[in-house]
């Protein structure tokens, strides 16, 4: 009965630890911003596009996230290396 007990008051301060936090989470997400004076106003600053009139903006590497991440080679790099190769073979041919 004793382990009962103290498993349900170890899960009731889990809750309410749980509780509190989203209170004060919540609380801070309702505050306005602070807006400063020449500061960037955020709603302008997420319209602005390049003038061609594409809402899109495409950025090299969104295509390869490993390769971003540096935990798999990019594939933009085997171009070099394939150069390199041919360079080295045309070497071995002639004489």
């Amino acid at each position: 009965m004793q382990r009962v007990r103290v498993g349900m008051t170890g899960l009731l301060i889990v809750l309410v630890l749980i509780g509190l936090a989203s209170a004060i989470f919540s609380s801070a997400n309702r505050d306005v911003p602070v807006a400063a004076i020449g500061a960037p106003n955020a709603s302008v600053v997420a319209n602005i596009s390049d003038g061609t009139g594409a809402n899109t903006i495409v950025e090299k590497g969104k295509d390869e996230p490993l390769a971003e991440m540096g935990v798999t080679p990019s594939t933009t790099s085997t171009e070099a290396a394939a150069a390199a190769k041919l360079r080295e073979q045309a070497r071995r041919q002639q004489p």
